[in-house]
C-alpha cells in the first residue's frame, strides 16, 4: 500500500506525510458522533398523546400525556381526591419536577390492582415512560433518576406450615 515515494521509516516521517490530517479526522469524528436528532423517535398517537404503562407491586397504570395545563386525572377523578395523602401526590409529580416540566402536561391514567402506594408508584413509572416517549431527549434525565426502571419488589408469598411468608407458629414446649 505504501508508495515508493512515501516510505515511512520513522514517526517523524509519518508526521510529514500525514500533515494536518489527525486534526481534520478528529473534527470529522466529533461531528459524526454528535447526532443532530435524538437516538429515539417521538411516539405520539393520532390525538397527540404519548402512552405508557407503569407497574409497581401489584398495581398497573395506563398513562396518557399531552401538552396542557398540568391537570392529572386518575380513574376519572382528580389527583387530590384519588390520592389524598400529599406524599403520594409528591411521588406522582417527581418526573415533572426532575425534568422541569411542571404544569406543562395533562395526564389521564387508569390504575388497577394493589394499594394506594403501589398505584402512585405505578403512575409515576408510567408518567416517566410517557414523558420519555413524548420528548426523547428527556430519556437520559429519567434514566439517571431511576424512574424508567420498574421496581420489581413484590410481596413474598405465604408458605405452607408457616403463619405468614416466613414467620413460624408460636412454639409451645408443653
Amino acid at each position: 500500500m505504501a508508495d515508493e515515494n512515501n516510505t515511512v521509516s520513522d514517526l517523524a516521517d509519518l508526521k510529514d506525510i500525514a500533515g494536518d490530517a489527525p486534526n481534520a479526522d478528529a473534527e470529522a469524528i466529533a461531528k459524526a458522533t454528535v447526532p443532530s436528532t435524538p437516538l429515539r423517535e417521538q411516539e405520539i398517537d393520532a390525538q397527540g398523546r404519548a402512552y405508557a404503562t407503569g407497574r409497581r407491586k401489584d398495581a398497573k397504570a395506563r398513562v396518557w400525556i399531552k401538552p396542557g395545563k398540568g391537570t392529572i386525572t386518575v380513574n376519572g377523578r382528580d389527583q387530590e381526591t384519588y390520592f389524598a395523602r400529599p406524599t403520594l401526590r409528591l411521588v406522582i409529580n417527581q418526573p415533572f419536577a426532575i425534568s422541569d416540566r411542571v404544569e406543562q402536561y395533562d395526564v389521564v391514567c387508569t390504575v388497577k390492582g394493589g394499594g394506594l402506594s403501589g398505584q402512585a408508584g405505578a403512575v409515576k413509572h408510567g408518567i416517566a415512560q410517557a414523558l420519555a416517549k413524548f420528548e426523547p431527549q428527556l430519556r437520559s434525565t429519567m434514566k439517571l433518576a431511576g424512574f424508567l426502571t420498574r421496581d420489581s419488589r413484590v410481596v413474598e408469598r405465604k408458605k405452607y406450615g408457616k403463619a405468614k411468608a416466613r414467620r413460624s407458629f408460636q412454639f409451645s414446649k408443653r
